[in-house]
């Protein structure tokens, strides 16, 4: 993989850990940045060994969006926006729960890279901004997919058009942050909650997610079919019968494989 110190990655104990890692600008991600992340993103989907993904930024920022000040490309602007919102639907469709934990400003396609995760825990001086427009931009990295599905269509209208920063109070009761916590509990809970979705089981989560996703651009009908399809599935690990035993017994829960175990 072709990594870099600006993007940074580990994983322990199932949890994998991206960090990006240019404090000196905020985290904003350039062009390579880009490509970094687009390559962790497919080894994480291809690596069986990481359960749960924690996105975060170094320093006293998340992500202060692209990097505008890097932007002067001799290629065209429609394959490099293609390579940003490739990395945005990968993020999206990853099938692991992913956490963002948002310290300081999350802004322009850092905001919405916060909202692309499955759950936004966020320090108290966290802060957000659709900046789009005040750089002569429109809305990207699936924000407009994104926003109107988590705040409505009315307040996703007020953030990207006025580009206002809210704090994360405000985030928090718009629905864009999961929780809330002090800067010197992030990291405790960030990480206890990863280790607590890293125990579950995987393929009962990954179609949970995925359940999830699709619920909301289809019709009941559609989504009754889709959740039959997904249980066959589960019936065919060697989880649920795991789990189903341990209810019964009333014993701890056991450790999850996502084994396939067809009977």
């Amino acid at each position: 993989m072709n990594t870099t110190d600006a993007v940074l990655f580990e994983t322990i104990d199932g949890v994998t850990t991206i960090t990006l890692n240019r404090p000196e600008r905020k985290n904003a991600i350039d062009t390579a940045m880009w490509s970094t992340l687009s390559e962790i993103l497919q080894e994480i989907r291809n690596d069986s060994s990481t359960r749960v993904v924690v996105l975060q930024g170094a320093g006293n920022a998340f992500c202060a969006g692209a990097d505008v000040a890097k932007s002067k490309h001799q290629e065209h602007p429609i394959p490099r926006l293609r390579r940003i919102g490739d990395v945005a639907l990968a993020l999206f469709e990853l099938p692991v729960p992913v956490i963002a934990k948002v310290d300081g400003v999350a802004a322009g396609a850092g905001a919405n890279l916060a909202l692309a995760c499955d759950l936004v825990v966020a320090s108290s001086r966290a802060r957000f901004n659709q900046i789009f427009v005040k750089r002569g931009l429109s809305i990207d990295f699936g924000g407009s997919w994104l926003l109107p599905r988590i705040v409505g269509l009315q307040q996703a209208k007020r953030l990207a058009l006025l580009a206002e920063t809210i704090d994360v109070d405000e985030a928090y009761r718009l629905g864009l942050v999961t929780w809330i916590r002090q800067p010197e509990d992030l990291e405790g809970f960030v990480a206890e909650l990863a280790g607590r979705l890293a125990s579950l089981p995987p393929i009962a989560l990954a179609q949970t997610k995925s359940l999830l996703n699709e619920g909301v651009g289809i019709d009941m009908p559609a989504a009754i079919r889709n959740e039959a399809a997904a249980q066959a599935v589960n019936f065919a690990t060697e989880d649920a019968p795991a789990a189903f035993k341990a209810f019964l017994d009333r014993s701890d829960p056991p450790i999850y494989t996502g084994r396939w175990s067809v009977r």
